[in-house]
């Protein structure tokens, strides 16, 4: 369902062909790097928060997790996960498809530096087995990003 709901979302921009089923899970950075051939620092993972009561999500690339210095001198807080079981009701994909596309009204997403050192970048499109290949203004665009953050370090 939730891939379907990804598809129909990306056709406003006109890449939805560009979504690849896969035929092996791709729900951890490491898998979906196997199932696409990539490195796992391309993976665009789709992290999930609250910033108080706001909802919302950071695509990092996939070798980096977040720094709560950076987190907190960014968003005025402490970093709070959404939950694993509440992540579907609150963000619109289960977990391991969570994607930037598509999501619940008033998710805001943000997108981390650790991206842009790559050309293109896979995130999940909707599902556990899902991924799009994207360059930076296509996810740009695609997510409606609030803005580019800098709030990852390297593992």
């Amino acid at each position: 369902m939730s891939v379907k709901k990804v598809e129909e979302y990306l056709k406003q921009f006109h890449i939805e062909h560009k979504i690849q089923i896969l035929d092996q899970s791709s729900a951890t950075v490491e898998l979906a790097a196997k199932a696409v051939g990539c490195e796992p620092a391309r993976i665009a993972k789709t992290l999930s928060f609250y910033v108080g009561p706001q909802p919302i999500l950071i695509v990092a690339a996939g070798d980096v997790k977040i720094d709560n210095k950076k987190y907190k001198q960014e968003f005025g807080t402490k970093a709070k996960m959404i939950s694993f079981q509440d992540v579907e009701k609150v963000i619109g994909h289960a977990p391991g498809g969570v994607c930037p596309f598509a999501v619940n009204r008033g998710v805001k997403v943000y997108l981390d530096q650790s991206l842009k050192r790559f050309k293109t970048v896979f995130p999940a499109a909707g599902s556990g087995n899902s991924a799009i290949e994207m360059n930076m203004k296509e996810l740009e665009q695609c997510s409606k990003a609030e803005k580019w953050i800098d709030v990852c370090k390297e593992v």
